[in-house]
């Protein structure tokens, strides 16, 4: 059995390290390696064609997660190969639909594994993200990216209460408030506060711990 790899990463030093690691495996075979979106998507174009994709999601040109419907397109699957291990970015990954997802930190043998695994139908997540999904805890991650202060006017909008009834209960004004709530509708990707206040009851904001 030959595993095809293709290689996305713009770290030269790591993709090195990386080619000498996989050359060490006869089943592992090197397809192509590139270091940005651009080259990717014009290998895919002409015909590229591999079995497993192990990608950087910190891309020089963008971020690689763009890549993840290219590769599925052409039936290649995606092992997220990085440094970002925050609960929300690996959240981020496994929705976009990769098939496994592995810290640059990982043993060697542990990225030839995840390779195999994944070539073979199986998934391969960190531990810890796995007993998370079995606990049900990332329900909760669509609130990841905001503040303590945004948090706590989540659940006042939550319980119905006005800009100016939140800034009076936190002390702040009414126009702060607002400038608060635009950037929380930025960053859950919604329209206006009753969406909010739908999606932090649906996903049970008020039990969230708060943040140090």
């Amino acid at each position: 059995m030959t595993i095809n790899v293709v290689l996305v990463d713009d770290h030269p030093l790591f993709l090195k390290g990386l080619e000498y690691l996989l050359q060490a495996h006869a089943e592992v075979k090197i397809a192509a390696q590139f270091a940005d979106i651009d080259s990717t998507r014009a290998w895919l174009k002409d015909n590229g064609r591999a079995d497993v994709a192990l990608l950087d999601r910190s891309l020089h040109d963008a971020d690689g997660l763009a890549l993840v419907p290219d590769f599925k397109a052409r039936g290649i699957k995606v092992i997220m190969l990085t440094i970002a291990e925050e609960d929300h970015e690996i959240r981020d990954a496994i929705e976009r639909g990769v098939d496994g997802y592995i810290l640059k930190s990982s043993e060697p043998e542990q990225i030839i594994q995840a390779i195999i695994s994944v070539h073979m139908g199986n998934s391969m997540l960190p531990s810890h993200i796995m007993q998370k999904m079995a606990r049900g805890e990332l329900m909760h991650g669509a609130f990841d990216k905001l503040s303590q202060r945004e948090l706590e006017i989540v659940s006042y909008v939550a319980r119905g209460l006005s800009n100016r009834a939140i800034g009076d209960t936190l002390g702040l004004s009414e126009n702060t408030v607002r400038n608060h709530l635009r950037s929380i509708l930025d960053k859950l990707g919604l329209d206006n506060r009753v969406q909010v206040a739908t999606l932090a009851l649906k996903q049970g904001i008020f039990s969230r711990p708060a943040k140090a």
